[in-house]
């Protein structure tokens, strides 16, 4: 059997498929980067997973596309744990931009965005990725993303700028004050997640004005820097994957036209896309 799993920071969706090529099993664990994770921590998660345990032994092959995955020593964080975990197993470790390259793309020239916790864009020939890799992280980057988005809502908060009821309800529902907001931010790990975790606000409020343009000039600002950037950018589809992009995708395809940008497939979850290509693409042997 093998396991397709593609990791953003915040979750990590698995599937498995049996030797006759069907869906065999899927879960979802906390999501990993090497950035912020270790090998050990990524380790103890996965060992202590009980549907992951039922099956470790019958996996021979991993194809992991994870968040932070983007140069050889980040690789061999997440690698390592895997291995540690499918004693069984051959273990693929990419970087999450390329699983969306291959969820969205397959086998045909485009442009693949990441829209979730954070944002990301690489220009994709059909058969590798042809652009170095951009993202900054949340801190100086992720333009458009949900941590980029939940700094601004917070942000505006603190300093008096949302609309009177947007403030209350905003209040209301998380408990927020200065000191609460800071402790997570600034003392606390995963600042970019809980930043992130605002973003559900933003979707359920979205027909409000304030929040509307929020997103809308937080998503034009993405395409602006990260998809731009391409000379042919007019040229090929823009595709997209991530909760943002699914949640905001009108104000995304309104933002895409204002660019003359030709929309393409929009993926919550690329590990459907993954498994996809796999199967039906790549065709890959499964043993």
């Amino acid at each position: 059997m093998i396991i397709i799993a593609d990791s953003g920071s915040t979750k990590c969706d698995w599937i498995l498929i049996d030797k006759k090529r069907k869906k065999a099993g899927e879960f979802s664990t906390m999501g990993f980067n090497p950035f912020f994770h270790t090998t050990r921590e990524i380790f103890d998660v996965l060992n202590d997973h009980d549907e992951m345990q039922k099956i470790v032994d019958e996996v021979t092959r991993v194809y992991y596309f994870g968040a932070g995955c983007s140069s050889a020593k980040r690789k061999k964080v997440v690698e390592d744990a895997m291995q540690l975990v499918f004693r069984n197993a051959e273990v693929k470790v990419e970087h999450d931009m390329l699983g969306a390259a291959l969820a969205t793309c397959g086998m045909e020239p485009g442009i693949a965005c990441i829209l979730g916790t954070g944002s990301n864009a690489a220009y994709f020939d059909g058969k590798k990725l042809q652009d170095d890799v951009h993202a900054l992280g949340y801190i100086l980057g992720d333009e458009g993303g949900g941590s980029y988005l939940g700094k601004k809502l917070l942000a505006d908060f603190l300093y008096g700028n949302l609309p009177p009821q947007m403030h209350d309800k905003l209040k209301e529902e998380y408990q927020l004050d200065k000191e609460s907001i800071f402790e997570q931010v600034y003392f606390k790990p995963h600042a970019n997640v809980y930043l992130a975790s605002f973003a559900r606000f933003l979707s359920s409020n979205q027909e409000n004005y304030y929040i509307r343009r929020l997103v809308k000039q937080g998503l034009l600002e993405f395409l602006d820097i990260h998809v731009c950037r391409f000379e042919n950018y007019r040229e090929v589809p823009v595709h997209f994957v991530g909760s943002i992009a699914y949640f905001f995708d009108e104000i995304l395809e309104e933002n895409c036209e204002r660019r003359g940008i030709e929309m393409g497939k929009i993926m919550k979850q690329p590990v459907e896309g993954l498994v996809n290509y796999y199967l039906n693409i790549a065709k890959v042997a499964i043993h």
